[in-house]
């Protein structure tokens, strides 16, 4: 080979290196997912100059792979011009990108979210206008989060009468969907699917008119609100799991019908937060996520963004993605705005995604409508519980979940008794217990939620359980029973007085197990080790993987022998998988590394014969996950 033949030779292996080193996403897209960008009428209005569009659009497609924008047609008394409308979709269609309308059916969203008064004539004939302008230019319409009431003017106290503020708005809304968008949309335009995004206060949705019983049977789809924001700062303080749980939930709700997660920066303190929403939405299988916004993805990348645990080479690697290449042309370009976080993630994600089955989880019933132990399920899947929320009643699995919202389901103590009689357990929370108290859940233990609290500290799993002892001071409630009714599995201690934690009473061929929450849900973060491994132990016998972590370690399991563990810690963190006896190897899906059983391990649990499990020791990063199949 000559010279001149070698060098042309090196120079494609180079060429060929640097397009695998730069994950091209604007070239090739992602295999698992597809990525829609939200803009608002705000800056849709801007659109008519496309000059102005082309560069920010170039800026945007080089940093993420986008499928689709949603085009907003309105918010906040904002009617983007038909005009802008059809120049907007020509100059994204010509590049490829689908097109879809948006509304935002705010009247001030800075006035605390004002809405339209659906009571009120004028608004509804303004919502209608709204609705049929945007179906007369698009095929797929989303109504962005705010497709809800919170007017109490005197039309709606007037029009309420007699029933409650919950009861009314559910009726109203159910009828403003069907009469104001769903029928004037299709009237203009047969071939239109109209969806309906949900935000990620879903325990409250009907307080506002949100009706998950009604809507997602109306409209042609859902899609689901993922954000988080940060726990730690002001405002909603969701645990970071709800980005997972509430896709999985709403997926269950709409099987196939819920499009996909949607995802803000909103809280984003670092860049971590913000990637961490992004792949939790995705772990939960979001076959599309949705960008939230057009304006939020030009904001420059700060070096403010960078965390502190950064230098312990976290999953999300700032560094890495600053130092990522984008072709542009040929040109090699460095990342300049959130896009490229957003772009980083999904590439990294994208590798394994499709190597997991589906989602699977301890089965727990949250019946329409409910409230109760407010988010209780998000704390639960931070200390390692993976958690199925569902709006039916599970029958088939050997072990189901009912918190307190479990009592809206005027039946749910038969309910609870049939599966026991069948041999299937079940553990409720002692909110449940204390409001089925008087309502027949004596009649299958006779515990009683006192009006007694407790400081405890230390605790006890078992019999012959170690000694565990809690950092801080938790208040629990007192839970008193009949000794030898019933027996406490894990007991906390006050010098010589203890009250249960996790308690069992045998009923039928079933065991009724109570979970004993703190006051403050933020405090099961405070139970010791040992309680934690104790209480997975036996919520999550249905799993064929479970985990011995400390709080905040998160287990996701899927169907095919695959799972996802991750540290929401700040620093590095040792845990334990266990799996039953028939596995063979931990293979690293990432790394390809394959691990060995550190040991055998056995459960005991009362009335039920040991059973010998297989243990692997691993490390976590901070806010890092890993992803693993057993053999």
């Amino acid at each position: 080979m000559d010279s001149v033949k070698r060098k042309f030779v090196v120079l494609v292996l180079l060429m060929l290196v640097v397009f695998e080193l730069s994950s091209v996403a604007q070239n090739t897209g992602y295999k698992n997912f597809k990525v829609a960008v939200y803009a608002r009428a705000y800056e849709v209005r801007q659109m008519d100059n496309t000059d102005l569009l082309e560069p920010i659009w170039n800026e945007i497609s080089r940093q993420v792979h986008v499928d689709k924008i949603y085009l907003e047609t309105h918010r906040d008394l904002i009617l983007v011009d038909e005009k802008i409308v059809e120049k907007a979709k020509k100059f994204f269609n010509s590049r490829g990108i689908q097109t879809a309308g948006g509304i935002t059916l705010t009247v001030n969203e800075s006035n605390r979210f004002e809405t339209f008064c659906y009571s009120n004539p004028e608004h509804r004939k303004k919502v209608r206008e709204i609705v049929e302008f945007t179906a007369k230019h698009f095929d797929e319409i989303i109504l962005d989060d705010f497709f809800f009431t919170n007017c109490k003017c005197e039309l709606c106290i007037n029009a309420k009468g007699d029933k409650s503020w919950t009861q009314f708005r559910l009726d109203l809304m159910a009828e403003a969907a069907q009469t104001l968008v769903i029928g004037p949309a299709k009237a203009v335009n047969p071939k239109v699917k109209v969806v309906i995004k949900y935000p990620n206060w879903y325990e409250h949705f009907q307080g506002l008119g949100f009706n998950l019983e009604k809507e997602p049977r109306m409209f042609d789809g859902i899609y689901t609100g993922t954000e988080t924001r940060d726990p730690d700062a002001p405002g909603q303080h969701l645990q970071q799991y709800l980005g997972y749980l509430i896709f999985r939930y709403f997926e269950n709700i709409k099987p196939g019908g819920n499009g996909g997660g949607w995802v803000d920066t909103g809280g984003m303190i670092y860049m971590d937060r913000y990637a961490e929403q992004l792949w939790l939405t995705l772990f939960a299988k979001a076959p599309e996520i949705t960008l939230f916004d057009f304006r939020q993805l030009q904001r420059t990348i700060r070096t403010t963004d960078r965390s502190a645990w950064q230098d312990q080479q976290p999953s999300f690697s700032f560094d890495k993605m600053m130092k990522s290449i984008i072709l542009d042309g040929g040109k090699q370009v460095t990342p300049t705005t959130v896009a490229r976080a957003a772009g980083y993630t999904f590439e990294t994600v994208d590798k394994f995604l499709g190597m997991l089955g589906q989602p699977v989880g301890i089965m727990s019933y949250r019946p329409y409508h409910a409230t109760g132990e407010d988010f209780l399920h998000n704390y639960l899947g931070m200390i390692g519980i993976p958690i199925d929320l569902r709006p039916d009643f599970p029958s088939e699995p050997k072990m189901i979940l009912l918190t307190e919202s479990a009592k809206f389901d005027r039946d749910i103590v038969n309910k609870i008794k049939s599966r026991l009689i069948a041999g299937k357990d079940v553990t409720i929370t002692s909110g449940l217990l204390r409001a089925l108290q008087g309502k027949g859940i004596e009649d299958i233990v006779e515990l009683e939620f006192t009006d007694r609290k407790a400081l405890v500290t230390d605790f006890s799993t078992g019999w012959r359980g170690g000694a565990n002892k809690a950092e801080k001071q938790i208040l629990i409630p007192q839970i008193q029973y009949l000794t030898n009714d019933s027996w406490e599995d894990i007991t906390s201690l006050d010098g010589a007085v203890g009250w249960p934690v996790l308690h069992q009473a045998r009923y039928g061929k079933g065991s009724l197990f109570v979970l004993t929450i703190p006051d403050s849900f933020g405090d099961l973060y405070a139970y010791p080790v040992g309680v934690l491994n104790r209480i997975r132990d036996v919520l999550t016998a249905d799993l064929s993987f479970r985990i011995e972590a400390p709080p905040k370690v998160s287990l996701f399991v899927y169907d095919n022998n695959t799972f996802i563990v991750e540290s929401f810690l700040p620093e590095e963190t040792k845990i334990r998988i266990v799996s039953g006896t028939g596995t063979g190897k931990l293979v690293d899906i990432l790394t390809g590394e394959q691990k060995s059983s550190d040991g055998k391990t056995s459960g005991t649990m009362w009335g039920r014969k040991p059973e010998e499990k297989k243990y692997f020791d691993i490390a976590l990063k901070p806010h890092s996950y890993r992803v693993f199949k057993m053999e």
